[in-house]
């Protein structure tokens, strides 16, 4: 018998976006465009191409080796940039898609959206903004516009991926109206709802796995996070009502922690969704642009919600991001990224040669800058090796 096959092209994929996507969705084929300009994809939406050209380019893979939290070599199962931005996609879907929302938009901000950050995590932004000081500071957001413009390559002609304009200007979503590139001026009243949402995605993913690699590392335990977050008890009770017995039976600490932050993982996910569809709802918003217009961001949490959450983050923040460990772990960074940016300053050579053609055009500082912001953790521990002479010591074991 013969085979029929039906080819679902841009054309076809672009109509659909028309149809099945809400009002206020962004529609590919109404796409500013890109900087330089290009012939249009056979089989692919603008930001089909824009997703795909980001999961192929060099510092989308180099997220492997790039802290979140804790540095990966503690133990195999730490998150990092990259399980993290996989996760924020997961939770980006989840809620953009049942708003309606457009899903290729929304995967291509989620995994852009940390690949301006430095190695060693937020120790490293800090270590770099305090050496740039003088010389523009640092900023994972302004990074990220800097990678996909001007330092990935992916053709002769023109630096950077040539993304489009609605993706690259989402990347910059906590810039302030001083920090805000004339290019994407005049600025306006709110991001893109599809950018909206993995902002939120972003905050939901990492609270919920900083918890979970938060009891794994001994950092906190059950008892001092039942104390102090609602969103923990609740969730503990949902867990105990789906699953009865199994809290007060089991003695296995990782499968406790999976189901009970799971639990919270989903009722802040369903929470987000049906709060931000009321919102669009009473706007009355009927276009893209209309809801960029509004005066508040129309992808937010109940007020419940939003107070539980703050809780919990309060919490992290407290037991977690300020814990002894990694503060030591802001000490080392210091150290590594300090005497890396004296030595490539001093010795400029000592980078790829394709960043030392950059030093006319950009300064000294801020290529060096851009060549430590762009390494994975082990990549910065190895050239510290190379050019001190032996590996990087402190309170902060690395073994």
């Amino acid at each position: 018998m013969p085979t029929h096959h039906l080819l679902i092209d841009r054309l076809a994929k672009e109509a659909a976006e028309h149809e099945r996507l809400a009002p206020f969705a962004a529609k590919s084929d109404e796409s500013v465009g890109r900087r330089f300009a290009e012939s249009t994809d056979p089989l692919r939406t603008a930001w089909e191409r824009d997703r795909d050209r980001i999961v192929h380019c060099t510092a989308f893979r180099r997220l492997m080796y790039k802290t979140q939290v804790f540095i990966n070599r503690q133990a195999d199962h730490q998150r990092t940039r990259l399980s993290h931005s996989l996760e924020v996609v997961q939770v980006a879907r989840a809620v953009g898609t049942g708003l309606g929302l457009n899903e290729s938009l929304l995967e291509a901000i989620a995994l852009a959206h940390d690949i301006g950050h430095p190695p060693f995590g937020h120790r490293g932004e800090d270590a770099l903004d305090e050496l740039m000081t003088g010389h523009g500071g640092f900023r994972h957001n302004a990074q990220v516009l800097r990678v996909v413009d001007h330092l990935e390559r992916r053709h002769p002609h023109y630096l950077g991926l040539n993304l489009t304009r609605e993706l690259r200007e989402s990347l910059l979503k906590h810039e302030t109206d001083q920090d805000w590139p004339d290019e994407f001026r005049p600025k306006a009243a709110q991001a893109l709802l599809e950018a909206q949402v993995v902002d939120l995605a972003d905050s939901t993913a990492y609270n919920t796995h900083d918890i979970q690699d938060g009891l794994a590392n001994g950092i906190f335990d059950e008892q001092a996070i039942y104390a102090e977050s609602e969103l923990w008890r609740t969730a503990c009770e949902e867990v105990r009502q789906r699953h009865p017995g199994f809290l007060e039976e089991s003695d296995d600490q990782n499968l406790r922690a999976v189901r009970i932050s799971n639990q919270l993982f989903g009722s802040c996910i369903v929470d987000l969704l049906n709060t931000s569809l009321e919102n669009i709802a009473s706007s009355g918003v009927t276009t893209s642009a209309a809801a960029r217009a509004l005066p508040r961001m129309q992808i937010r949490h109940s007020p419940e919600m939003h107070k539980a959450v703050g809780e919990l983050q309060k919490f992290l923040w407290e037991r977690v991001y300020h814990n002894q460990l990694l503060k030591d772990f802001s000490v080392y960074a210091k150290t590594v990224l300090g005497a890396l940016f004296e030595s490539y300053v001093a010795r400029p050579e000592e980078m790829a040669a394709s960043y030392v053609a950059r030093i006319e055009e950009h300064g000294l500082e801020r290529t060096v800058c851009d060549w430590l912001a762009g390494m994975t953790d082990r990549f910065a521990e190895q050239e510290y090796e190379r050019l001190m002479g032996h590996p990087a010591q402190g309170a902060y074991l690395v073994s």
